[in-house]
């Protein structure tokens, strides 16, 4: 059993004690959180899709813990002109492990 969900502004697909990386989602370690933006299920019985979501069905996921990923560096230069500048980030996010998938 899989389903697609919307977790911030990003969709993934995971199943039953899947581990995930997803943009940062508030709460504390060892919460749990539900995402009721359910795309899509496939399960024994069929593939339910949905228009836009599912109604009534829900992922549980609890947190695992938070991060940052590695470094990005943004360089940009225009030749000729002694433009150069450089930059990074880093992303922060949050480590979730899929607990259920319900359909009511």
């Amino acid at each position: 059993m899989y389903a697609v969900v919307e977790v911030g502004d990003r969709q993934f697909k995971v199943a039953k004690n899947d581990v995930i990386l997803t943009p940062k989602v508030t709460g504390e370690v060892g919460n749990s959180i539900e995402f009721d933006r359910v795309m899509l299920i496939s399960d024994e019985s069929g593939l339910k899709i949905g228009n836009p979501t599912i109604k009534g069905a829900q992922v549980k996921a609890s947190i695992v813990n938070f991060g940052r990923a590695k470094k990005v560096i943004i360089f940009k230069k225009k030749r000729r002109k002694g433009y150069r500048v450089k930059n990074g980030h880093r992303q922060d996010f949050t480590r979730l492990k899929i607990e259920d998938i319900v359909i009511n």
